[in-house]
């Protein structure tokens, strides 16, 4: 699929990007080029420790800002694939910067479609979030706007051979940010804070959501939202699965948190798509394809009606020994820890 391509990653130096890179480099020993995109020189300099050019020359490093077009354009120049994961993700930095959040999240956004019709580009897909379903604070609302951006993007191709598609998924496990890694610097406290006794999250590994990209890239019509089907986790069994000899102390929800993410609404199960391993809620305008014909073409079904999947209410749910396992392998800490 990517052999003998070009693919640019925008936040391509960020937890995602680093795990794409290595996945892309062990399956397809003969992609063309990767180049990535991003606007911290000090990461770039890092991953080039880990990808010397002397041994890995299809890798190019190119420094710059999704909110910058004319940059984005120079260095999509012969691309074909793009995947687009640059974004200001922390829910409190977004409420406090809200005109850098709309910059980097929509205008960025846009920039890179624009990029991707100019210069031929043939498959792009964007990371979304759970926080981009109903949202409540700035970070998801821009989520919502770029996802919207991206697939419309597609009744506005012309004739050019170009998809836009979408992938939205929970919490990955261990990323920067997450609850995971902040729970172990807590450890040594012995006191672990939870905002809430009842909040629940999805779980996701890195490792799954850069799969869940290839599988967009591979199947994806123009104009989806791919979402996977993974498990839910209680915060209470985080926090015993780390560390069972620690208190927890209850600190209250923070300002845009949600008691439980969602990611798909009882509207959005109008037009939403059972696809087996994953979700798909099509796009409410599309000139590519009916709704008869992308079920005909995937031999997949539509969810009942009134469907809604949420943390809260999920069927599959990870238990404190589970998520205990996965924190072992996933994270690199031991059974003890």
């Amino acid at each position: 699929m990517l052999n003998d391509k070009t693919v640019l990653i925008t936040g391509g130096t960020g937890s995602f990007g680093k795990q794409f890179v290595k996945t892309i480099l062990a399956r397809y020993r003969d992609v063309k080029k990767i180049i990535i995109f991003s606007r911290d020189e000090l990461k770039q300099f890092e991953l080039k420790q880990t990808y010397p050019e002397v041994e890995y020359p299809q890798l190019r490093f190119f420094i710059g800002d999704v909110r910058d077009q004319a940059r984005l354009i120079q260095a999509c120049e012969g691309v074909d694939v793009i995947i687009h994961a640059a974004a200001i993700k922390q829910v409190d930095t977004a409420e406090y910067n809200p005109t850098e959040c709309i910059r980097t999240n929509v205008t960025g956004a846009e920039n890179v479609i624009q990029a991707a019709l100019q210069c031929g580009v043939s498959n792009v897909v964007a990371l979304s979030t759970d926080k981009a379903c109903a949202p409540i604070n700035l970070y998801g609302a821009t989520k919502l706007a770029s996802d919207k951006l991206f697939t419309a993007a597609n009744n506005i191709k012309g004739s050019k051979d170009i998809r836009f598609s979408v992938v939205r998924y929970g919490n990955v496990m261990g990323s920067r940010g997450s609850v995971i890694p902040f729970f172990m610097t807590k450890k040594s406290d012995g006191i672990l804070p939870i905002t809430h006794p009842e909040m629940t999250r999805f779980n996701i590994s890195l490792q799954d959501g850069v799969n869940m990209v290839m599988y967009a890239l591979e199947n994806h019509l123009g104009g989806e939202i791919f979402i996977p089907k993974i498990p839910s986790y209680k915060i209470l069994d985080v926090a015993e699965a780390i560390a069972p000899e620690c208190k927890t102390k209850i600190v209250g929800i923070r300002p845009g948190e949600k008691l439980h993410e969602e990611m798909i609404t009882d509207t959005d199960s109008l037009n939403t798509i059972d696809l087996g391993r994953y979700y798909a809620i099509l796009p409410s305008v599309s000139f590519t394809y009916t709704e008869q014909e992308y079920l005909s073409h995937h031999n997949a079904t539509k969810v009942p009606f009134g469907f809604k999947y949420n943390s809260g209410t999920n069927e599959e749910w990870e238990s404190v020994n589970s998520l205990r396992s996965k924190i072992a392998t996933i994270i690199g800490a031991t059974e003890e820890q």
